[in-house]
């Protein structure tokens, strides 16, 4: 049988905490900083963990 392949995109744009919790990196901390205030782009720089409702999937795509 076959092995199973990881999702290459999911692999780029989650990871997977020691305990076992799904994270992302949030929305438009990307670039034209410019046009945010630094308190916004702080917020933006950090990790969330993914809603309760897309982790099954997301787990699938990344083999887990």
């Amino acid at each position: 049988m076959p092995k199973n392949k990881t999702h290459s995109g999911a692999k780029k744009r989650f990871r997977v905490t020691g305990s076992g919790k799904v994270m992302r990196q949030r929305a438009n901390h990307v670039h034209k900083f410019h046009e945010k205030s630094p308190q916004h782009a702080r917020r933006l720089a950090s990790d969330v963990v993914v809603s309760k409702a897309d982790e099954k999937k997301i787990k699938k795509l990344l083999g887990r």
